[in-house]
């Protein structure tokens, strides 16, 4: 048969393999499926039609019933039930029971009767004075289930009562006793009567009330009635609502108590105490609070939940005002009381120092609204990373939370704490776990303070009013040397046990002590040892230096899961392990420092206690790459790295600057023409006018001499360091009054010199580059500096014990003053200064209104350091700035941060070490026939060695140009020293002629004098002639 174009005929083929039966199974199971769905679905409907059908039904003729026994009720009892008698309370009458089942609190008349039943049941009460006969008869044990229900819901239904209708009430809410027309007044008291702790039922009746959440009716019934009251003149100081809550605080801190355990979000301490204000709304309220039983059963009750505290706490009632704040803020102004009562336990302590530390840490920094931060005295150097709050908290709240926690709160917290422990405990034995939680307690809790509150007084107090340093001393050392420190991680509470174990410790021990030794005198420093002695401070500094070298070169590196786990919604606050170990390194860093600092004045340790034991050239090679781990270590805690170390690292800087701004170009733009007579105004007019670029170049000097006449030496840059020499001694001279003398020949601008130099700062600007300009070349010049002066090159503040290096009879003066024993108002001192710089007299107060604010026992620790401050810090701070200004046009701040105040002034003068003529003897070349052992070089090193140091500084200046040698000694002075044979042969006219030099190339031009008598007669005249260049 032949194709007739029809394809319909053709066999069907599925390219997948499937047949048309399979597919139409398929979709008879989804009809199946979708519709036994529906019939489910209809079935869910029916039955649910029928409960809600059910169940109006059935409130439909619980209605009814309610309305017919109600009928019954006014019939019997009366509208006002002035046919109610006390036989109706009791337990065979019906009376509570038809009440109670037909009681509506949003009915107006069922609200009357509720009020005229509480004032009858009062004046029964009154009348028998018997609650439990009323109720239960003759016999309680034989009907206290019945009695014990109908009380507990009689007393429910008053609290439900109020609650409904608090807004129509809150003009009573916090009213007392004595109002008695109104209607909140018997309900209330009523509470309070059948609460009482006295009565049989009252744990079964407190019990029932939390289980319902009583405690959150009564908290919006408060809320009510204090925004009302914060608007009105009265307040709730003995109010019958503060009489209630007083009856059933007092309630559950008795014992024995039978009361069931409620859920913590139902409970007095998360529904009640979470009130803004409470204590001021219920001051009466807060001294029965803060007794020992009650106050301690609710602050453990809260340290209970801590983990999980916040999701159980209510909803914030503003953004100002968290619920978390609000609890922190009652137990705070209530701590205080607790821990002053002599029975306060220990464990009490630890609960309240945990539950503090857990809600500190989730608030935003706070701020202190009174008192003045007094920052001549104090440093903030606690101050954590700055958090970006979108909302602060209420003024009131803020200032509850910071005046809670005063100098009485600390002080007690920690006596308590650590009372049972002592700081002079011997290093044999480990501490037990009573002494590791009190010490985690502490540490935990002052962390977080650290962070969050402002430290204007907390440091003071917890260094000079309690027994902080030396106890947490004592116990870090007892677990460094035995050893405890892995095991004590696990103990410790705040911390995972991941986590340092001297990590917590060292973050609290660390500032309080660095504070401590900005009050420290320094006797009570080095010969008093206190608060530490110096054989201990000794082992602080290895255990310090120990644990920094950890922190910032071993384990840089940390996880971020070391913080013990907090709810979901603190946990952005919380701070992480990385940024508590950041913290410590810093204050570690800042309190070897200081410790460097106090070794540097009068040496008791080895400076090599402070090096890393790590430091290695690999080390040293990385430290001069930036951004680099090592190069972070040099910026922050240079002291661990070896001096040498350093000044090789600062002199590479200097070369590589140098060689950026081609100091080693062929040709000099700048030449200066300078008169020997008139070197520092020649100087002043011609250096001033140079950018910071020029002054980074190359400068060569021509001297014009008394004369007129240019001097004939050729500046390869020897005559430009005997300039620097020399100018820096006319400029820094104290005859030309710009700087001034400390007793002991050091340094110090003059705080007068603006009497004497009208541009007197243009002028400390100029010094500033001048000796930076002899850094940056590295030309050593002779300028002893006082320690306080240089302290300004670092930006750092100067303390009391830095005032004996200027002011030997002022600082003893204000060290019996610390001392004194008696009444210091007697003495008359008021806070004010008296300067005087030359014959003229001027009176400066210390604080605004100084005049009249009297030096005192309590206040002479501020006038002592506020002294201190004005001498060493405010009179030069102008002539300090404008140098250093001048100085770090050339010097960078971080080259210069390397070093503490004694490097710096090594750096600048040298060392008179370095003027070691066998050094010098192992670092010389020779020249023109000139050898090691030629008779003439012989005779020329035991001349050399015989000099007296003034003439041995006068010969190196003489070849050099410089007096003093290099900080690391000849090996580095570049060009080396050469001693060349000059004037050829022997002969008379040679030997007659005077050595001469090449201060460029470091060259001394040596005649080959015949004895040793000849060779010294004509060195000394030369170096003596003091002829200029001239002689060149």
């Amino acid at each position: 048969m032949f194709f007739s174009g029809d394809p319909s005929t053709r066999k069907r083929v599925d390219l997948g393999g499937r047949s048309s039966k399979e597919r139409d199974r398929k979709n008879l199971l989804e009809q199946t499926r979708l519709e036994r769905n529906r019939r489910l679905w209809l079935r869910q409907q029916n039955s649910a039609a029928l409960k809600i059908q059910k169940c109006f039904r059935g409130r439909k003729v619980v209605k009814t019933e309610q309305s017919k026994l109600q009928e019954k009720f006014l019939r019997i009892y009366g509208k006002n039930c002035q046919n109610l008698d006390r036989n109706a309370f009791g337990p065979d009458s019906d009376f509570l029971r038809q009440f109670l089942y037909f009681f509506n609190a949003e009915n107006i008349d069922d609200f009357s009767i509720l009020v005229q039943i509480c004032r009858l049941l009062q004046q029964f009460v009154q009348e028998s004075g018997d609650a439990v006969r009323l109720f239960a008869g003759a016999d309680y044990s034989s009907t206290c289930a019945l009695v014990n229900y109908r009380v507990k819901r009689f007393v429910y239904t008053c609290i439900r009562a109020i609650y409904h209708n608090r807004n129509q009430l809150k003009d009573q809410l916090l009213l007392s006793p004595k109002e008695s027309n109104a209607l909140t007044i018997p309900l209330l008291e009523v509470l309070a009567l059948l609460t009482d702790p006295k009565l049989p039922w009252s744990c079964k009746t407190v019990g029932y009330l939390s289980q319902n959440n009583a405690f959150g009716l009564l908290r919006e019934i408060i809320l009510i009635g204090k925004d009302n009251a914060d608007n009105s003149s009265y307040n709730g100081k003995g109010s019958s609502l503060e009489h209630v809550l007083t009856v059933v605080i007092c309630h559950i801190g008795q014992k024995p108590c039978i009361c069931s355990h409620a859920d913590l979000v139902y409970s007095f301490s998360s529904q009640i105490l979470t009130i803004p204000f409470l204590w001021h709304v219920f001051p009466n309220l807060k001294q029965v609070f803060a007794k020992q039983g009650l106050s301690q059963h609710y602050i453990h009750q809260i340290a209970t939940f801590v983990p999980n505290l916040i999701s159980s706490l209510p909803k914030d009632i503003a953004d100002a005002f968290p619920t978390y704040a609000c609890l922190l803020g009652n137990i705070l102004e209530t701590g205080g009381t607790a821990l002053s009562h002599p029975e306060c336990s220990f464990d009490m302590a630890i609960d309240l120092a945990a539950v503090t530390t857990f809600f500190l840490e989730t608030l935003p920094s706070l701020t202190r609204s009174n008192g003045r931060e007094n920052s001549m005295i104090v440093e903030d150097d606690m101050t954590g990373d700055d958090e970006v709050t979108e909302v602060a908290l209420d003024r009131k709240l803020n200032q509850q939370i910071c005046n809670s926690i005063d100098a009485r709160f600390l002080l007690q917290l920690t006596n308590i704490l650590f009372r049972d422990f002592s700081s002079a405990g011997g290093s044999d034995y480990e501490p037990d776990d009573r002494e590791v939680a009190a010490v985690g307690a502490v540490c935990g809790f002052l962390y977080v303070i650290f962070n969050k509150l402002p430290l204007e007084r907390t440091m003071t107090v917890l260094a000079y009013r309690t027994e902080l340093v030396p106890m947490l001393w004592n116990f870090m050392k007892r677990c460094h040397e035995n050893k405890k420190w892995s095991s004590l991680s696990e103990r410790l509470s705040y911390l995972s046990g991941d986590a340092p174990g001297w990590l917590l410790p060292l973050a609290v021990f660390c500032p309080v002590y660095k504070h401590m030794l900005m009050i420290v005198d320094n006797e009570e420093y080095y010969e008093q040892e206190k608060p530490l002695s110096l054989q201990d401070i000794r082992s602080l500094i290895i255990l310090l230096r120990q644990a920094l070298w950890q922190l910032l070169w071993v384990n840089h590196t940390t996880s971020t899961n070391l913080v013990k786990s907090v709810p979901v919604s603190t946990a952005s606050k919380k701070q992480s392990i990385e940024a508590i170990q950041q913290r410590v390194s810093i204050v570690v860093s800042e309190l070897l420092s200081q410790l460097q600092d106090w070794n540097n004045r009068r040496q008791f340790t080895p400076p090599s206690d402070f090096h890393a034991d790590g430091v290695n050239d690999f080390f040293i090679s990385q430290a001069v790459i930036e951004n680099t781990r090592a190069n972070e270590i040099l910026k922050q805690a240079a002291f661990l790295i070896p001096f040498t170390s350093r000044v090789k690292i600062f002199t590479s800087q200097l070369a590589a600057a140098r060689q950026r701004h081609g100091s080693r170009a062929v040709f000099t733009r700048n030449r200066f023409k300078i008169r020997r007579d008139h070197i520092l105004e020649d100087a002043y007019d011609l250096m001033s006018q140079l950018s910071e670029d020029d002054l980074r170049g190359l400068i060569r000097v021509t001297f014009v001499n008394e004369f007129g006449v240019e001097e004939a030496g050729i500046d390869g840059g020897g005559i430009f360091k005997d300039f620097m020499e020399n100018i820096t001694r006319a400029a820094f001279d104290v005859q030309y009054g710009l700087f001034k003398e400390t007793a002991d020949h050091l340094l110090y601008p003059n705080p007068g010199s603006g009497m004497i130099h009208e541009q007197h700062l243009q002028f400390f600007h100029f010094l500033g580059t001048l000796l930076a300009k002899a850094m940056f070349e590295g030309i050593l010049v002779d300028l002893p500096f006082a320690t306080f002066f240089l302290s300004k090159l670092k930006q750092k503040h100067n303390y009391l014990n830095d005032l004996p290096s200027l002011d030997p009879e002022l600082y003893r003066h204000l060290i019996f003053l610390k001392h004194y024993e008696g009444d210091i108002s007697e003495l008359e001192l008021y806070f004010v200064i008296i300067n005087n710089e030359y014959g003229e007299q001027t009176e400066e107060e210390l604080l605004p209104g100084g005049k009249n604010l009297r030096v005192t026992n309590e206040n002479v620790i501020t006038f002592i350091h506020l002294v201190a401050n004005h001498r060493l810090n405010f009179q030069i701070r102008q002539q300090s700035s404008y140098f250093l200004k001048g100085f770090q046009q050339l010097i960078q701040k971080d080259w210069i941060d390397m070093f503490n105040e004694h490097e710096i002034q090594l750096l600048i003068s040298g060392s008179l070490d370095s003027l070691d003529v066998d050094d010098l003897r192992l670092h010389t070349n020779y020249a023109g026939g000139y050898h090691s052992e030629h008779y003439v070089i012989e005779m020329f090193w035991e001349v050399l060695k015989g000099f007296s140091l003034e003439n041995k500084k006068k010969f190196l200046k003489f070849v050099t140009g410089c007096s003093r040698g290099p900080l690391l000694g000849f090996r580095y002075l570049e060009p080396l020293f050469c001693i060349q044979r000059a004037g050829g042969n022997a002969s008379d006219e040679a030997l007659d002629r005077l050595p001469t030099s090449a201060t460029c190339m470091n060259l001394l031009k040596l005649p080959p004098y015949r004895s040793k008598e000849q060779l010294e007669t004509k060195l000394l005249y030369a170096i003596n002639a003091d002829a200029g260049f001239d002689l060149s």
